[in-house]
């Protein structure tokens, strides 16, 4: 592949060290060569179930790349020597693929979500980047799938010709989910989690300051506390711990 990205290991996860600019050029010029893999948006609740699952690990360090999502991902690279080390979140990259497609003409494909969610989230799509090629949409079932059944969806997107195939089946779900069609599904695979929900309007992004703070995931826990506490406080606390204690080593 052209371009190849420099990666720094956090907790035994390969990170890319890169901004979105050298993302999209990077997706953009290895397009063919990425059909069939998958490329995942890491943060740092997935860093840490990585750390405690091997298996997960594998997973993840199986992916073409492993964004920093996660601010705090970034911020230790930059702290480790890499000045230039940015964010790359799942939404964002989303919005400026589908920016750059407009004009390079990539086919969509999305799987994931709700029937509701997919179809509001084409609804919007399609007013904000009218020439976006949105080639299908599928909301798998809440179990999983037969044989037959997950067959006929990966002809599906297949005889879609999808360059891009969106993956919005939350962690760690969709990083297996790709793992197991790597090679079966052609087009390059992102997941994504909760984008789909953000360009859908259903979930609303954190202001810009509280992005660049690396507080973006303290105004989600204020939106779906419930759900979120743990995954996002008490793994939190455990990231800052087992990165002090690997700094030292």
């Amino acid at each position: 592949m052209n371009n190849k990205i420099k990666e720094e290991p956090i907790l035994g996860v390969k990170v890319a060290v890169t901004d979105m600019n050298q993302v999209v050029n990077f997706i953009y010029k290895n397009i063919k060569d990425l059909s069939g893999k998958y490329i995942c948006v890491s943060n740092v609740h997935t860093t840490v179930m990585s750390y405690e699952d091997s298996d997960y690990k594998k997973i993840q360090n199986s992916a073409a790349l492993r964004l920093p999502d996660g601010g705090p991902l970034s911020s230790v690279q930059r702290k480790r020597g890499y000045k230039d080390a940015q964010r790359v979140t799942g939404p964002d990259l989303m919005k400026r693929l589908f920016e750059e497609s407009e004009n390079n003409q990539l086919k969509h494909f999305f799987y994931g979500s709700t029937l509701e969610t997919l179809s509001t989230l084409e609804t919007k799509l399609k007013e904000k980047y009218p020439k976006l090629k949105i080639v299908g949409k599928y909301s798998p079932p809440f179990r999983k799938l037969t044989i037959d059944e997950d067959k006929k969806i990966v002809e599906e997107i297949n005889n879609s010709n999808a360059d891009i195939v969106w993956i919005g089946l939350g962690a760690p779900k969709q990083e297996i989910w790709m793992n197991e069609h790597e090679g079966k599904v052609t087009g390059v695979m992102i997941g994504v989690g909760a984008g789909f929900d953000y360009h859908a309007g259903n979930i609303k992004r954190a202001p810009k300051w509280m992005q660049k703070c690396n507080l973006e995931w303290a105004y989600r826990l204020c939106q779906d506390p419930k759900r979120l506490f743990q995954r996002y406080v008490k793994t939190n606390f455990k990231f800052i711990k087992l990165v002090n204690k690997e700094n030292k080593k």
